[in-house]
């Protein structure tokens, strides 16, 4: 594996800032304490630094020569509402929040890569350093870039990269076209008519309307769409009732769909309204739906990937770089602005070591061995894009 040395050197100190990182951990918008970091670390690097920019993100700025080429390098800074079950030293310190997606170690990576090329960086252009709050839930990418983010920080082409537990150290994976899939989610409240459970005549019992909807949702991936086309579609909450002997007058139900193209995601909205309309007027209750599109699936340009695959090949060689993964149905608001700008959006092996276990688990952590593996990798993409004319 062919490192940059001062990276390699550099990791005691890069694993104690992502382990400090890790101990106090902040969600969507409240990264107060882990952005002061970030901004004292990029200012103490010589970096230009500007912030508050959907709250709490940060972006760091560095020119070197008198090109006019510009891209921008992206980490996300947030963790998760999950109580941390590991014991080690760094464990989180706050109850019931914890990074449990590895935010801490993209965070530390980019860092890394910031000291190296400001000190010692050979390129010729502007590298932006992204660090965007709130990539859970709360969609924190799409709020920089509706702020203005790429108008006052123009780019050609911005990266993104996520940790793999599971791949093995030191390995990449990336793909043209779709990596991740979209994000939406939908509410459904069913109105029925609450009675006594001795006398289920005299009501519209919402619970068995409710499951006559979740079973046929089923079929609308099954029967309406593309067998061609992933899609899931998964109820995941059903409330309704606090007794015994009441039938309830209303029941919710909440769930998620993925998927890989926009076509598909109207086509489930559409489906899902329609079936629910269906089986409400077939037993004379009323319904309200909400379908929510969070985030739109993470599409990677061809260009950027063949730059990506070529910086990994280099750093880890040919047969540790997967050039045709499987895409995800997880998502990622890394996708909107993949939106405004061309780019790709890589995958780097966190190993199977001792709490490597599966990413938003409560005993996951961010495996520090790859610090330098992340750094190096950004800093030759950089390089490699914005390389001098000698």
């Amino acid at each position: 594996m062919k490192l940059i040395r001062e990276l390699e050197e550099l990791q005691p100190e890069m694993q104690k800032w992502r382990r400090d990182i890790h101990a106090h951990p902040e969600i969507a918008f409240e990264e107060h304490r882990t952005s002061k970091i970030v901004i004292e670390k990029l200012k103490s690097f010589g970096i230009e630094v500007d912030s508050g920019i959907a709250g709490t993100g940060v972006v760091g700025t560095l020119k070197k020569g008198q090109g006019n080429r510009s891209i921008a390098l992206r980490a996300d800074l947030d963790a998760l509402l999950i109580n941390e079950t590991n014991d080690f030293d760094h464990k989180s310190k706050t109850p019931g929040k914890m990074h449990a997606c590895g935010h801490d170690g993209h965070t530390t990576m980019l860092l890394g890569a910031a000291k190296y090329l400001s000190e010692h960086g050979d390129f010729d252009g502007t590298i932006h350093f992204i660090f965007q709050p709130a990539e859970e839930n709360e969609g924190g990418g799409k709020v920089m870039v509706d702020e203005g983010l790429f108008e006052k920080y123009p780019v050609e082409a911005v990266y993104g990269m996520h940790n793999i537990p599971g791949m093995a150290v030191g390995t990449f994976a990336i793909k043209p076209g779709p990596i991740m899939a979209s994000f939406d989610i939908f509410n459904l409240k069913v109105i029925g008519k609450g009675g006594h459970a001795a006398m289920p005549q005299t009501t519209i019992d919402p619970i068995i309307i409710g499951t006559k909807i979740v079973e046929a949702y089923q079929s609308i991936v099954s029967r309406y769409i593309n067998p061609q086309e992933p899609v899931v579609l998964s109820v995941t909450q059903f409330h309704g009732g606090d007794a015994y002997n009441v039938i309830p007058n209303e029941v919710e139900i909440k769930g998620t769909v993925r998927c890989f193209s926009p076509k598909v995601q109207a086509s489930m909205e559409k489906q899902m309204e329609k079936i629910t309309s269906s089986v409400c007027s077939a037993y004379g209750a009323k319904f309200e739906f909400e379908y929510q599109r969070r985030y739109p699936p993470t599409i990677n340009s061809e260009d950027e990937v063949q730059t990506s695959l070529k910086v990994a090949k280099n750093i880890s060689g040919e047969s540790m770089v997967n050039s045709a993964p499987t895409p995800s149905m997880g998502s990622e608001d890394f996708a909107f602005m993949l939106q405004e700008k061309p780019g790709s959006y890589i995958w780097i092996g966190n190993g199977d070591k001792e709490g490597s276990c599966m990413l938003h688990n409560p005993g996951y952590d961010f495996n520090d061995e790859i610090l330098p593996i992340g750094s190096t990798y950004w800093v030759e993409m950089a390089q490699e894009i914005l390389s001098p004319i000698r």
